[in-house]
């Protein structure tokens, strides 16, 4: 079981990588935001983001016990399942401007990707600058402090994409 957490808490070996995991397990995130898409529906992509940021929470817990170390750069689970909710006002935009959920390929398109390109370096910045609540969040207990960071640099994201929707 212990072998199982920690291929899941470091993103199926990405957070092992040797140069920028957390970036490396952040790509990772991309294809679970096009899992998170394919159902069309958007109380399932929500409810999914809050049972992975709960999953990540006891996971990154489980982590820091095994390794022995508070907030392992190599578990990146926690930027994993930041990426989806880094997307979810763009989401959120589309479905109440259409009616329905985008399709995954919109954010991949022609004309689209390079936003998508944004919202993932965006996200890249608020982890690693972590302005006010980020870096004080980290301070929580277990992994609730390993989450709650990545999970508040994904709402400053949120907040910079709505502007440029708006």
């Amino acid at each position: 079981m212990a072998r199982l957490v920690l291929l899941i808490a470091q993103g199926l070996g990405t957070g092992r990588s040797p140069v920028a995991p957390g970036t490396v397990g952040t790509l990772l995130g991309l294809p679970l935001f096009i899992l998170l898409l394919l159902p069309g529906n958007l109380l399932f992509f929500v409810g999914s983001m809050l049972v992975l940021g709960l999953a990540s929470v006891w996971l990154c817990g489980r982590a820091e016990t095994l390794l022995g170390q508070r907030d392992p750069g190599s578990v990146v689970i926690d930027e994993i399942v930041a990426v989806p909710l880094c997307f979810a006002g763009w989401v959120s935009s589309l479905y109440f401007a259409n009616g329905a959920m985008p399709e995954w390929a919109y954010f991949f398109g022609e004309t689209t990707w390079f936003g998508s390109v944004g919202v993932v370096l965006l996200f890249r910045l608020f982890d690693i600058a972590k302005p006010w609540p980020v870096g004080p969040s980290q301070s929580l207990p277990g992994g609730w402090g390993v989450t709650i960071d990545d999970l508040l640099a994904a709402l400053y994201v949120n907040l910079i994409t709505l502007l440029f929707l708006a």
